[in-house]
């Protein structure tokens, strides 16, 4: 049984995590970081299988690919919460010569990244060459890929829903986080991406929904989406998040989709997410 207050303190800390790195370097992307920090620690730190002693084949391991890599924030702060590498490694974050890049990198040999991610539209095709990796050795093991709402307007997204469905790539998870907001406004605006689940679904997924940001609703979907893997179909989950979560003058608009807050705004952020696991 999930412990869902411990997950909720951790979200707490990675939320704080991330309004420190992008306030510390003045750059970088808080609003969909702070909306995915619950599912990233429910994935680290509840629901996927993995080592910290970190080999990049990933054999006999759940592995994870972030296709929004714009969100690293997030990201690294839960890997380095999880032990691939310390904590205070945080405070380089897009600074000359840190391994915490703007958007994940592999030449520098991060623990916990198999691949480069930003160029929106890529990740899911990746993810699908890993899940059928496993297949071929036979490794019983679960892919999850995180993907962008705005990035579904990328035409290589579709490719790769198409081919995971036809060819019934069963041990998938690719989650969409749906805060509708892109950088340029919502995606109501810019490009309204209908129902996606009925979408998914008429390329062969099994298609699930869940909130975001509720803890106990994300590890349940998870659950019963890793339930669903080996039926023959990919799995999509529709999650619905706010971005900006947590920090009120962030949330629900596209305006801190890649903005850092200035040094007062981000005092105000901080003293509304609890430190429980002790900042770097």
């Amino acid at each position: 049984m999930a412990d869902i207050k411990k997950l909720q303190a951790i979200a707490s800390q990675v939320r704080r995590d991330i309004v420190r790195q992008v306030a510390a370097a003045q750059s970088g992307h808080p609003g969909g970081s702070l909306g995915c920090a619950d599912l990233l620690v429910a994935l680290y730190f509840e629901v996927m299988d993995f080592k910290t002693d970190f080999k990049m084949d990933g054999q006999q391991e759940d592995l994870f690919f972030l296709s929004n890599g714009h969100i690293s924030p997030v990201w690294y702060s839960v890997l380095a919460r999880s032990g691939f590498f310390p904590v205070a490694e945080l405070a380089t974050f897009r600074q000359i010569n840190s391994r915490l890049q703007g958007h994940p990198t592999t030449h520098e040999g991060l623990p916990g990244i198999r691949t480069a991610s930003g160029s929106l539209g890529q990740g899911l095709s990746v993810a699908i060459g890993a899940a059928l990796s496993k297949r071929m050795n036979k490794d019983p093991k679960t892919v999850f890929c995180l993907m962008g709402d705005g990035e579904q307007e990328e035409g290589q997204v579709w490719e790769a829903v198409m081919f995971a469905g036809h060819h019934k790539v069963d041990n998938l998870i690719a989650i969409v986080d749906r805060n509708n907001q892109q950088i340029d406004g919502s995606l109501t605006e810019v490009l309204d991406m209908g129902d996606l689940q009925v979408k998914y679904g008429n390329f062969g997924w099994t298609t699930l929904h869940m909130d975001g940001n509720d803890m106990a609703d994300v590890v349940a979907t998870l659950a019963k989406a890793k339930a669903l893997t080996g039926q023959g179909k990919p799995i999509f989950i529709d999650m619905k998040t706010e971005m900006g979560k947590g920090v009120d003058f962030m949330e629900g608009t596209h305006q801190w989709h890649g903005k850092a807050p200035n040094t007062e705004q981000t005092e105000h952020a901080l003293a509304q997410l609890e430190e429980t696991l002790g900042d770097y």
